[in-house]
């Protein structure tokens, strides 16, 4: 227990951001010291008068922040010293754990087969050029001009100067990012967004801005009232359904996020690393502003994981940045898997594996929707995940500790959190990352969860 005590006199709503307010100026102050072990749940509920659900989301949200840590088994403690934020995801499986907090695609021993006759290809057919040279332009123009083709099935046409090859998504965003967003200057992103988005705006230097969303994504008005009142330079979105709730913007929500970009001159970062795997989508926001999109796409989760390579497709006006952030940061994409992604470009063994994995998913949703029968949730039928809100009295963090302390690992939704307005537990279930049998048994044990009696688990003291 420590000395400072909140004051119950001070707390207004919601009460647990008031309550997390509260808590936050204590440390800040220097009236909380790092290390200090914080208040159980339960015991502080009971000194305040107020629900253990409401302090639960209290420390969930100076998680959220930075302020404290909570360690199962031990308690809550204020941590004043910056950490690096942990992944939503296991960093690895352990033991008999079911693991649906990563996502990834379907994979099954045909994937493996596949990439080991393509290693085998490889051996015969290596160009010289992807094993000796160290000029990009000597190794990629051939890779661009079948990027090309690959990109119009992402219904998105581009030149081949236009186009760099990257090591993935994520080398391909934080290039778009540093190309478009020097430090000091913010960016704009659904309020619920991609997990890296914050670390990253950290070591870039840029600031990070979380905008309202609703059924259909971004909110346009939103955005341009953000750059009436903010410097704003980019917007990054996630349109076509990998964001955490699952959405898939419609057509005119994109011509209307485009019209704004132009309205305020900013730029567009698009990733739409599903490309061709979400059937029947509209066009990419890229095609109603060319002019200022950098769209990226990748490989990794639609064919084989172990294919790390995408496209970042500029327009003119960032064409030389990009080429010049791109060099200093991986000087240029890996050869070897360059040179297996343009052949199954060419040889449509990649529309083939997005195709199976399309089917594969959507046995998938099958499963969902009858293990979790009666659960409202959110999904698309060509996603890797489903999106689930938890009812108003259940705590995010603690829904998260009791599936894992019975062997299934999911992500919480904190972990995608942007803004700072209030925040309505959840968490992201990944369905494609791991067997049928074990997909059916781990959602089992969270409608379980779902069904039983919302209760916090007890720390020792």
């Amino acid at each position: 227990m420590t000395l400072w005590q909140p004051d119950p006199a001070l707390i207004r709503r919601p009460a647990y951001q008031s309550l997390a307010d509260q808590f936050a100026r204590a440390i800040h102050d220097g009236r909380l010291a790092n290390g200090v072990r914080l208040p159980t749940h339960r015991r502080l509920a009971e000194d305040l008068q107020l629900s253990v659900q409401t302090v639960s989301r209290a420390y969930e949200e100076l998680i959220r922040r930075g302020l404290i840590s909570g360690e199962i088994g031990r308690g809550s403690f204020v941590q004043t010293q910056r950490r690096e934020p942990e992944p939503p995801y296991l960093p690895e499986r352990l033991g008999e754990v079911i693991d649906l907090s990563i996502l990834k695609p379907v994979c099954e021993p045909m994937h493996l087969e596949r990439l080991k006759q393509a290693l085998g290809w490889l051996a015969e057919n290596l160009p010289s050029s992807s094993a000796l040279s160290f000029r990009p332009n000597m190794v990629f123009p051939r890779h661009r001009a079948v990027a090309v083709e690959w990109l119009k099935l992402c219904g998105l046409d581009a030149s081949p100067q236009n186009i760099s090859l990257t090591n993935g998504a994520t080398a391909g965003m934080t290039v778009a990012l540093m190309s478009v967003a020097p430090p000091g200057s913010t960016v704009a992103t659904e309020a619920i967004g991609h997990h890296t988005l914050v670390p990253l705006a950290r070591y870039l230097g840029f600031n990070l801005e979380g905008l309202p969303i609703d059924d259909n994504g971004l909110i346009p008005e939103a955005l341009d009232e953000a750059c009436r009142l903010s410097d704003i330079r980019a917007v990054f979105v996630q349109p076509s359904v990998i964001n955490p709730t699952a959405t898939l913007m419609d057509a005119v929500r994109r011509e209307q996020i485009a019209a704004v970009a132009r309205k305020h001159d900013i730029a567009i970062i698009e990733n739409d690393v599903l490309g061709p795997l979400v059937e029947d989508r509209p066009p990419p926001v890229a095609a109603f502003a060319p002019e200022r999109t950098l769209y990226v796409t990748s490989f990794t989760k639609i064919t084989v994981p172990g294919l790390r390579i995408g496209y970042l497709a500029a327009p003119d006006r960032y064409v030389a940045a990009v080429a010049n952030r791109h060099l200093v940061s991986n000087w240029m994409a890996t050869p070897l898997v360059a040179e297996i992604a343009t052949k199954w470009v060419t040889d449509g063994t990649a529309m083939e594996l997005v195709r199976w994995q399309r089917s594969a998913l959507r046995r998938r949703q099958d499963i969902a929707a009858e293990v979790l029968s009666g659960v409202d949730y959110r999904v698309h039928r060509d996603g890797l995940h489903l999106w689930l809100e938890l009812s108003g009295d259940r705590a995010e963090e603690s829904f998260v500790s009791q599936a894992r302390l019975q062997g299934v690992a999911i992500a919480p939704g904190t972990s995608f959190r942007i803004a700072d307005a209030p925040w309505h537990p959840a968490v992201r279930i990944s369905l494609g990352s791991t067997t049928e049998g074990e997909l059916r048994a781990g959602l089992s044990v969270v409608a379980k969860l779902l069904l039983g009696d919302p209760e916090h688990l007890l720390l020792a003291i």
